[in-house]
């Protein structure tokens, strides 16, 4: 007789521990959708505040860019005195600081963005510094004219990092 209360007994609860595992799991369903939709809609709220701080980080990154372009740079720049090494110096320099004024919009663009510009930039101090070393620059206006020969053969550093952020920035749409 016990085991047929004990059966009967299953037979009563079971029904309630199925209910009971349903609302459970319907319960959990909503909640996590819930949680979601908070997710999504925060992170909808802070694309609308970040997107346009991304996109000036890539319009400052493109001036960085055409600023060190060496073409524009020489123009720019001009020597302060004939000393080719001087004026080696100075161009350096200025790359620098341009480049150390541009150093937080790293937060803003994707790593590999920011690895192609620190890569055209070091690549146009490497051109100054390779025209500087030939035995036909002597002066710096030569320094400048032997810059500039160079960039005829082959385009500035900065081009294929230009077109990179052009490419990156047309994918944000």
């Amino acid at each position: 007789m016990d085991i047929d209360k004990i059966i009967e007994l299953i037979f009563n609860i079971a029904p309630a521990l199925v209910v009971g595992a349903i609302a459970y799991y319907f319960f959990k369903m909503h909640t996590d959708n819930e949680n979601s939709r908070r997710r999504f809609l925060l992170q909808k709220d802070l694309q609308k505040e970040t997107f346009p701080l991304r996109l000036q980080a890539y319009e400052r990154m493109a001036l960085f860019l055409e600023r060190i372009s060496p073409s524009k740079l020489l123009t720019r720049v001009n020597p302060t005195s004939s000393n080719k090494e001087d004026y080696e110096a100075l161009l350096i320099a200025t790359i620098e600081q341009e480049y150390e004024h541009n150093l937080s919009q790293q937060i803003y663009v994707s790593d590999q963005c920011w690895s192609i510009t620190q890569a055209a930039k070091n690549a146009t101090i490497q051109l100054i510094r390779k025209a500087t070393m030939k035995e036909q620059t002597d002066t710096a206006n030569k320094l400048r004219e032997v810059v500039l020969t160079e960039l005829m053969d082959k385009p500035a550093p900065s081009n294929a990092a230009l077109a990179f952020i052009k490419e990156e920035v047309s994918e944000m749409w």
